[in-house]
């Protein structure tokens, strides 16, 4: 359980806020739900979910994990909630682009996960990358690299996954597909996930939306 009290971004303080935004709100988000983080660009979901990861502390209020305030966290408390809470994908996806697909890959489920490697492959086979395993990160496109960051952030027995506009350079096929693999494994894990969206909402297969 994420309970959120009162934040606001220092940068956002100046700015109108509508009356469903979240900003300012107290309110929870359980692990269990498949929650869709809606705004337009600018509004604030990277420093939202940077907040929840642990990257931004310019802001005013307090969130909450586990009934501990994030303000309060050390940094090997931070080391467990990232590795064995939270799982990601980041916005600009943070691959080692010196490294091939499958070594990116490898190095996360080196971390400790519950599959075995060539699940993982065959994840990245279903998600078209298959003819792909040996080639720099750096070079993909920015959609294949957006799949392998997705495949990456399913590898961990995680407790709950965020996701920031994971799927902003996928034709509708492969969204489709990065879905299906998303929510497959919240189920095999009994957990839920937090997605950042511009306003698409998939095909309504959430069921909590917060608003900006």
């Amino acid at each position: 359980m994420i309970r959120i009290e009162n934040i606001m971004p220092h940068p956002l303080v100046a700015f109108p806020h509508g009356d469903r935004s979240i900003w300012g709100q107290t309110f929870c988000i359980d692990f269990k739900d498949l929650t869709l983080l809606n705004a337009s660009s600018g509004k604030g979901k990277t420093t939202f979910i940077s907040i929840l990861f642990g990257l931004r502390k310019d802001y005013e209020g307090s969130a909450y994990v586990f009934d501990k305030n994030l303000h309060d966290f050390r940094a090997d408390d931070w080391t467990r909630l990232r590795r064995d809470t939270f799982s990601i994908v980041f916005q600009d996806l943070q691959l080692l682009p010196q490294l091939t697909l499958e070594e990116n890959l490898k190095i996360k489920f080196d971390l400790g996960s519950d599959l075995t490697f060539d699940e993982v492959l065959r994840w990245v086979e279903l998600l078209g990358l298959g003819d792909k395993t040996s080639q720099k990160a750096g070079t993909l496109s920015y959609g294949q690299q957006q799949r392998v960051a997705i495949v990456r952030a399913l590898i961990p027995r995680f407790e709950y996954l965020m996701m920031d506009e994971p799927f902003s350079h996928l034709d509708e096929v492969n969204t489709q597909l990065a879905l299906d693999l998303i929510l497959n494994r919240c189920r095999q894990l009994n957990t839920g996930c937090l997605l950042s969206t511009l306003g698409e909402t998939y095909g309504n297969q959430f069921n909590k939306m917060l608003y900006l």
